[in-house]
């Protein structure tokens, strides 16, 4: 049976325009319950990991409401906590269509830690911004207080606190997500990118991080020893002069083209380069076929009729 690391895209339980709430995600983590669903039918073995950015959004928020009252979670702890909000929306929903369907399944989420080298320089030069905004004021006692960097947030919107975002390089709970999938257990995994750990000696330290969720899908994938990784976003795939009206998908790519397209700037410094960079990673570190396809097309991209096939 062939394995399958699924990445759901950040907004995935909290679609555009939506309202914030628990409905709303139960709603969203549901579409992609059957969309799971009709993978695992297909005889797949299947990892599932998601983004977190609209969760651990709100989680930082109701951590500076809420400061006068309780002690606020480092970074590590908040996105630990996303992992567990979003695996259990999506292994309800996933439990009740396979119940529905007729399928003996079984859902388990991983809290998952992603080792990150303590010498990247991403931890000199921190750029991915995080949380609420801020007024100048309460963004130098933040940074007085409780050591945060900040900066400038585009268009005047304020001051945000901007973390590292270090490469990943291994998955701590590999081992143990590949001996639930080989049972037939489907795994929810990785959520956010995993928690960012570095090693001391023999323990594993937290630190105040950010790890890319592409990036981190395709070091679980080569982790999990799974034969394909299907990023799975708002787009259908990967195209030439995208928002053009000369737009055109691009249905496959090798490793080596991905690569130029995306050192040719191709591709901007948002969604869709990462997504290019963590594919082409994954087939370029042994795995057959990375795809990148919207949502519902999951199925038919995993079969080479939907989306953006990147391979060898």
């Amino acid at each position: 049976m062939d394995r399958v690391v699924i990445a759901l895209g950040g907004n995935a339980l909290l679609q555009k325009g939506d309202e914030d709430s628990a409905q709303s995600m139960r709603r969203s983590a549901r579409v992609a319950a059957e969309m799971l669903a009709d993978v695992a039918e297909r005889g797949w073995e299947v990892v599932v990991t998601h983004g977190n950015g609209p969760q651990v959004g709100r989680i930082l928020l109701q951590n500076e409401e809420a400061a006068r009252l309780v002690a606020p979670m480092p970074l590590d702890v908040c996105g630990a906590e996303s992992q567990g909000q979003i695996g259990y929306l999506l292994q309800v929903a996933v439990g009740d269509v396979f119940y529905e369907r007729g399928m003996d399944r079984p859902v388990a989420t991983v809290l998952t830690l992603t080792r990150v080298p303590p010498d990247d320089p991403a931890f000199q030069e921190p750029t991915k911004p995080i949380g609420p905004y801020y007024g100048k004021e309460k963004a130098k006692r933040l940074v007085r207080e409780r050591g945060y960097r900040v900066a400038p947030a585009p268009g005047d919107a304020g001051w945000r606190r901007v973390v590292p975002s270090p490469r990943p390089y291994s998955i701590v709970e590999a081992p143990v997500i590949r001996q639930l999938v080989s049972s037939g257990v489907i795994v929810i995994a990785a959520g956010g990118g995993g928690v960012p750990v570095v090693e001391e000696g023999p323990r594993l330290v937290g630190v105040e991080a950010v790890v890319d969720k592409d990036l981190a899908a395709a070091i679980l994938a080569k982790d999990v020893e799974a034969d394909a990784l299907l990023i799975l976003t708002d787009v259908e795939g990967v195209y030439e002069n995208f928002g053009t009206p000369e737009q055109l998908l691009l249905p496959q790519l090798t490793p080596e083209e991905a690569r130029r397209r995306v050192e040719a700037g191709e591709f901007g410094t948002g969604s869709m380069r990462p997504k290019v960079e963590a594919a082409a990673e994954f087939v370029e570190g042994g795995g057959k076929a990375a795809i990148i396809a919207a949502l519902r097309e999951g199925p038919r991209a995993l079969a080479g009729q939907a989306g953006t096939r990147i391979a060898y």
